[in-house]
């Protein structure tokens, strides 16, 4: 398949802005060249052409937002000099299987000031002596060559920076159901003293008023008992007055009787 149906097929009814990875692989290049492909795939992040015969990227469009470039197993021998004019952004590129010969021709990758990861696996540069020494001394803005930095670390791959990725949110969501932050709780503890010692206070309060209300109270009982003794005592001494008249209302009479038998015998 030729590489213009190759990305009508790709494009799955999208819109090419609305592209960001786009894989071209075993299609067949016309002339060597890339076509059907040009500046309206200004989204696209991750493009592979690889295994497709290419030998020329002079018909690269500009790609501003492009990361990633697959080139593998094709017979490219130069003219590295497009990337940095077209794809300022590369992070990482991988040119192995191709017809890369000596230094000069990667001394052009110097202008891509962002890529990190060069691979130039079985490419005949690799035949050269103190090869890895002399690219990375080339091209200082790499860490990785061939899947290795200088002091042979394995870089990680794809899936294993989305899962890192991952990971970290995994750590933030965790973060978020673990609670609030120290100093939140310490807020809320705070918050939660001064409740308690406004409750405190009121409840002082109004124990004073209650024992207030209890003094009011047991004053008036007690003015209360006072008074009704007082009437007590008004009654007792009314019911000895009453009792006084009679008693001398009582002798009044006898004497009146007395009298009149005394006046009968002196008759007699």
């Amino acid at each position: 398949m030729e590489m213009k149906k190759k990305i009508n097929l790709e494009l799955r009814n999208r819109a090419p802005e609305e592209v960001t990875e786009l894989v071209l692989d075993n299609c067949l290049c016309v002339n060597g060249e890339i076509e059907g492909l040009n500046d309206t795939f200004k989204e696209l992040e991750f493009l592979s052409m690889a295994n497709v015969e290419l030998s020329s990227l002079a018909r690269l469009p500009s790609l501003n937002k492009l990361r990633k470039l697959e080139l593998s197993d094709n017979i490219i021998s130069g003219g590295l000099e497009v990337l940095a004019e077209k794809c300022p952004n590369l992070t990482y590129l991988n040119l192995s299987g191709n017809k890369i010969k000596d230094l000069s021709t990667v001394e052009a990758l110097q202008n891509l000031k962002n890529l990190k990861s060069l691979d130039l696996f079985n490419c005949e540069i690799t035949n050269l002596e103190d090869y890895r020494e002399s690219i990375f001394e080339l091209l200082q803005q790499i860490t990785y060559l061939d899947g290795f930095d200088q002091e042979d670390n394995e870089a990680p791959d794809s899936e294993e920076e989305d899962d890192e990725d991952g990971d970290e949110d995994d750590e933030e969501e965790e973060e978020n159901e673990a609670g609030p932050p120290e100093g939140y709780e310490e807020e809320e503890e705070e918050e939660e003293d001064e409740d308690e010692d406004e409750d405190e206070d009121e409840d002082e309060a109004g124990s004073e008023l209650g024992e207030g209300e209890e003094e009011v109270g047991l004053s008036y009982l007690m003015k209360e008992e006072i008074q009704d003794e007082e009437d007590d005592d008004d009654y007792v001494e009314e019911g000895e007055e009453e009792e006084e008249e009679e008693e001398e209302s009582l002798r009044g009479e006898k004497r009146k009787r007395d009298a009149e038998d005394d006046g009968e015998e002196e008759d007699d």
